[in-house]
């Protein structure tokens, strides 16, 4: 796993250092082509800017709730003055270098009925980037004086041009990394206790990956030749996977419902990442709660901000809702309801004799696939058939009374049947879900599942947890003592 992110007492501050840009937006109406070539015309009605890049990676991480300092380059103009405004209004405190040798980046929208015609970029060429001035690695040392989370955001302005040296010196403090990475040259970026690629950005670096267990491998394989601590791949609509250079990876599904603009989306990915390691939380639990937030903010028109509030409001639809077991038509009928309100269904099935933290890690992860779990638990008629005539241990009513208490379970269903296919074939699910030690050819209902244009996955299974070796554990334990 990555470095643990300790040693201050509270919420650690944020410190963005990176690329920062104005974005302007025209807003209009069209209705006609012109006459003088084949283009809309746009009646503009409206304008409004907005901060970008680094600073909206700092905006969103204080409309959550974090002490943030961000740390940019800009130019010397009346558009940096701007940008300025802009960010005290977001409760930042910018420290904005300016660089008289380039114009402040500026990203022009034309916007027509919410949709995007045009965008224009007024920045300095490629070739024509200075360095990055010196007085930045200054500046972020003379801030960094508690430890804290910090985010390197690149978009290739020329503000990282040494990124590297900052890393180094980041983690040589003690401070935990974060770098949102840009161009195919990873090694700038060695050291870091987390980099955030989105798919494109990874394949164009390691290769097109043709499932979750090549993106792990070729994943880990950058963590051991880069030394960094963990990937986070962003992957649009299919969600996004956290691999660390040790330990189990996590593949999330999107939160998103609705996708009106991914403009910002990987920064509003950083942001919450860094305020919930900021404020403690474990490493997979802060690419949870970032994913609930860029689901959030494709649902904006522009770059937007996301408030704690609102992730805590997705969070806690399914935190009030009062898991059920259910059989029949009752299941039926809360199956519809949630699918008329657009939600995901997750199902998994098994014995669940003796609960252990392997099944509730698995769960936990199952549940964080879609808005629903459903879990299929063996009779124990089934069980016996299966396991032998000493099993279950816990008869079926304990078994379903246990997995419903369980935050992460929605709803708990019974099946006599040796297998759920027929159970599963009826349901339907969006998403069925096994351990790891299961091939999915091998899982009861995959064929079902896919053929309605489902997804069948497995998750990696937790070595060392498992009933029945809990139960040898327990008589060798026994035998020795007799």
């Amino acid at each position: 796993m990555t470095r643990p992110v300790q040693g201050a007492t509270g919420s650690r501050p944020v410190v963005v250092v990176g690329d920062v840009m104005l974005d302007r937006y025209w807003r209009g109406q069209t209705g006609r082509i012109s006459p003088e070539a084949p283009v809309p015309i746009v009646r503009v009605t409206g304008c409004d800017e907005r901060v970008g890049g680094a600073a909206n990676v700092a905006a969103n991480a204080a409309a959550l709730g974090a002490e943030v300092t961000l740390i940019g380059v800009a130019g010397d103009d009346a558009d940096a003055d701007r940008l300025e405004v802009l960010c005290r209004e977001h409760g930042l405190s910018p420290r904005l270098l300016r660089d008289p040798r380039l114009p402040t980046t500026v990203k022009l929208r034309v916007m027509a009925q919410h949709q995007q015609l045009l965008r224009l970029d007024f920045e300095a060429a490629a070739d024509e980037l200075p360095g990055a001035p010196p007085a930045l690695a200054d500046t972020l040392t003379a801030v960094l004086e508690t430890p804290s989370i910090v985010v390197f955001s690149d978009y290739a302005k020329g503000a990282l041009r040494d990124v590297q040296a900052l890393v180094a010196s980041v983690r040589a403090a003690g401070h935990f990394s974060i770098v949102d990475p840009k161009g195919r040259d990873f090694a700038r970026y060695a050291g870091a206790d987390l980099i955030t690629p989105n798919l494109a950005e990874f394949e164009a670096v390691v290769g097109r990956c043709t499932g979750d267990a090549m993106l792990v491998e070729r994943a880990r394989e950058l963590c051991a030749r880069f030394q960094l601590g963990a990937v986070l791949v962003t992957r649009g609509e299919h969600g996004m996977s956290l691999v660390p250079a040790r330990g189990e990876s996590l593949h999330l599904e999107t939160r998103a419902k609705d996708v009106f603009d991914v403009t910002g989306a990987g920064d509003t990915v950083c942001a919450a990442l860094a305020w919930a390691l900021g404020r403690g939380e474990a490493l997979e639990r802060a690419v949870e709660l970032a994913n609930t937030a860029a689901g959030l903010a494709v649902a904006k028109l522009g770059t937007a901000v996301v408030s704690a509030h609102e992730i805590e409001e997705s969070l806690g639809r399914r935190a009030r809702r009062k898991s059920s077991i259910v059989e029949g038509e009752a299941l039926h009928a809360a199956l519809r309801e949630a699918r008329r309100q657009g939600q995901r269904i997750v199902m998994t099935n098994g014995c669940f004799d003796i609960l252990h933290v392997g099944h509730v890690r698995f769960l936990e992860q199952a549940a964080a696939l879609g808005d629903r779990l459903l879990v299929a638990v063996n009779s124990d008629d089934s069980v016996r058939r299966l396991k032998g005539p000493s099993r279950p241990l816990n008869p079926l009513q304990h078994r379903m009374e246990v997995l419903q208490r369980l935050a992460a379970v929605d709803w708990v269903v019974p099946f006599d049947t040796d297998t759920p296919r027929e159970l599963i074939a009826a349901i339907l699910p969006d998403v069925l879900v096994k351990g790891g030690d299961y091939r999915v050819k091998d899982i009861a209902g995959a064929q079902e599942v896919l053929a309605a244009g489902g997804r069948v996955l497995t998750l990696e299974f937790h070595a060392g947890h498992s009933t029945t070796d809990l139960i040898e554990r327990s008589s060798q334990a026994g035998a020795a003592g007799t």
